[in-house]
């Protein structure tokens, strides 16, 4: 009896081994996932999706999700060129290409990169001034996304997208951009007044000069101006006329007789 009852519990002992090799040996990963497999401990390879085979003991399976991953960059203090303190915060999309490299060439890929993006966002911000930050950043987008895909590549991760998405400004420098934009706006004011008043001067100019090349245009224009005042209501007008403008209305003056006919 005894022989039989140990026979039945090292079956049962068996039998429980066995589905736990069976749960260790088949593996089931998703669309988006892939296993990189180490071999007493050496990488041999990247299996998925699907349905794969890791035996146990022997085999080590790592997941890796081959999806995009979106990561924010806290807001970080930057010192442009022109020495204005901002704070930018940015958001980094990237996706893992080959999974190997990115669980052997790096310890955490995720913490890795965003201590990188970090950093290069404040370096190339760093290099350019206050107003090229606020009017330039989709190349700015672009030369981060740049510097990060280029040290990223052996670790096996693409960097798809870079979006700064905020630039902040302490009270101070708000005022004063506000009072430089004002002053912008007279500056722009002042000088179409002074372009309008040239050119108002320009054609009273050219008025005046083909007015004084015929007479006779003065004397209609001062007509013309005349019916205009007489057709008001007022019932007294005093209308100047100069003696040059009645030359022209008058025949050729006689000239004075001599002494001797009288």
């Amino acid at each position: 009896m005894m022989f039989l009852e140990l026979d039945s519990g090292l079956g049962l002992l068996a039998l429980v081994f066995l589905v736990f090799v069976l749960f260790k040996l088949f593996r089931i990963l998703r669309e988006y996932e892939r296993a990189v497999i180490f071999t007493l401990g050496r990488y041999t390879g990247t299996k998925g999706p699907g349905l794969i085979i890791v035996i146990p003991f022997l085999q080590q399976a790592v997941r890796v999700d081959m999806r995009v991953v979106t990561l924010d960059i806290p807001p970080q203090d930057v010192i442009s060129r022109d020495n204005v303190s901002v704070q930018v915060n940015a958001v980094v999309y990237f996706r893992v290409v080959e999974p190997g490299k990115a669980i052997i060439q790096v310890e955490r890929y995720l913490e890795a990169t965003s201590q990188l993006a970090q950093t290069t966002l404040r370096a190339v911000l760093g290099k350019h001034e206050l107003d090229e930050m606020l009017a330039e950043r989709e190349k700015l987008n672009l030369d981060v996304q740049t510097i990060l895909d280029a040290q990223t590549d052996g670790w096996g991760i693409k960097v798809t997208n870079v979006e700064i998405k905020d630039i902040g400004l302490n009270e101070t420098m708000v005022r004063a951009m506000a009072r430089q934009a004002e002053a912008e706006r007279e500056r722009r004011a002042k000088v179409i007044h002074a372009e309008g008043e040239r050119q108002a001067a320009q054609a009273l100019a050219d008025a005046a000069n083909t007015l004084a090349r015929e007479p006779s245009a003065m004397q209609l224009r001062y007509l013309e101006t005349l019916a205009q005042v007489a057709g008001d209501k007022s019932s007294t007008l005093v209308f100047p006329i100069p003696i040059d403008l009645l030359a022209g209305f008058m025949g050729p003056s006689r000239p004075p007789r001599p002494e001797a006919d009288r």
